[in-house]
């Protein structure tokens, strides 16, 4: 979400780091119909087309683009998303998704006409799997219904534990949960820098190893920019928390703190 797409220097930059997170053995890049309207689908073609084998782009669909005065909107009718999801194949220059998600559940639109168009488009081979994002346990019950969910991408992060229902749905049905802004914005204060300055690493990889302890289905997909925050991040992989220092982690709360 975060790489530039515009011509220029800044965009051959987006695709340095999109060739970088290959390099570093990153095996999922989440994008969406949202991110520039689709010109960051068209980046990551540009940059790793053809895809290697192990590598799996996932893509959103389900948000209007902004029509003045409106600003952009959800929107879960049926011809909309098939016809996204026709533009991602031609923008990820693939003939199947082999993961989509639904960027939002469209409150104006029953949730089984959503899921549903979904799954007539993977029965026709142009989705692998599904995913849904911001969903409630609820919704991901009624969703689990009608089509196989594989993944949840919900907000959440040491400091912002809203949707620790969810996250514990997954955990319980082995569904993938990828977290989005798996970093808070002031996740340098309080306990998690202290920790940090006790490994010698950094707060949010001190977030992001929280995260990939807190459940084995977490996966997290933090965005970035440069290649030395991309290597940053994925260096918390290797970052071992202890015990006593879990325990404090566990301890903070987005209200609490």
């Amino acid at each position: 979400m975060r790489l530039p797409t515009e011509p220029g220097p800044a965009r051959e930059g987006a695709i340095a780091v999109a060739r970088r997170a290959v390099e570093l053995r990153v095996t999922l890049i989440d994008t969406a119909h949202l991110y520039g309207w689709g010109a960051n689908e068209e980046l990551l073609a540009e940059a790793l087309y053809p895809y290697p084998d192990d590598l799996l782009i996932t893509t959103k669909v389900g948000v209007a683009p902004p029509d003045p005065p409106r600003e952009a909107a959800l929107c879960g009718r049926p011809d909309f998303l098939r016809d996204q999801v026709e533009e991602g194949l031609r923008r990820l220059r693939v003939e199947r998704l082999d993961l989509l998600q639904l960027h939002r559940v469209d409150p104006e639109v029953p949730l089984a006409d959503q899921v549903g168009a979904l799954r007539e488009l993977q029965v026709a081979g142009k989705i692998g799997h599904i995913g849904l994002s911001e969903v409630t346990v609820d919704q991901l019950e009624e969703a689990r219904q009608i089509i196989d969910v594989v993944s949840v991408q919900n907000r959440y992060n040491v400091l912002d534990r809203e949707h620790e229902a969810v996250l514990d749905a997954c955990d319980a049905a082995g569904i993938a949960f990828l977290p989005w802004r798996p970093v808070h914005p002031a996740v340098g204060s309080s306990e998690i820098g202290e920790i940090a300055a006790e490994l010698g690493a950094t707060s949010a990889q001190v977030s992001l190893a929280w995260l990939l302890h807190r459940s084995p289905v977490v996966l997290p997909i933090p965005g970035t920019a440069t290649i030395a925050h991309l290597e940053e991040n994925v260096a918390a992989a290797d970052l071992q928390l202890s015990d006593e220092q879990l325990r404090r982690l566990d301890q903070m709360t987005a209200a609490g703190r």
